[in-house]
């Protein structure tokens, strides 16, 4: 059999992160289970391909080219998702290219700002400086309820 390129390497690796989800760990988008379900929606409907958290709450588990379950706000899994960018940016510094591919709201940089001050605020974290880790992903795959 002739070897892998590494391209066909990877795909193959995802195939079967994703044939064997079950073991892979999992998270929740936001701070409650209503705000888990509007952002995991926008996920499936393919507008949603970023995220951030405060660089304070460590890497929850994110690394490049791994694979997690996306829960929804019942705890089911709904989503494979693959990181493909991992970097940290300052609060005042995201770009508007990371906002839209946030996929909120208007997906403007402005509507980011005030959405994400808010959360940060609830969370005690936020400061214009505050460092982030703004990750991009892909959906590998969506999990039908069972």
């Amino acid at each position: 059999m002739p070897a892998l390129d590494l391209r066909q390497r990877e795909t193959h690796r995802v195939m079967i992160a994703v044939m064997d989800w079950h073991k892979l760990e999992t998270f929740s988008f936001g701070d409650s289970s209503e705000i888990a379900d509007e952002l995991l929606a926008l996920v499936l409907e393919g507008k949603k391909r970023a995220t951030c958290w405060a660089v304070s709450e460590g890497l929850k588990g994110a690394a490049l080219a791994k694979c997690m379950v996306a829960l929804d706000g019942a705890h089911r899994p709904r989503a494979v998702l693959q990181t493909v960018e991992l970097a940290q940016h300052r609060f005042d510094e995201v770009g508007e290219a990371f906002a839209f591919d946030e996929g909120e709201g208007d997906r403007s940089l402005a509507y980011w700002r005030k959405a994400h001050r808010r959360y940060f605020t609830r969370l005690s974290l936020y400061r214009p400086d505050m460092m982030l880790w703004c990750e991009r992903f892909k959906l590998v795959s969506a999990i039908a309820l069972e």
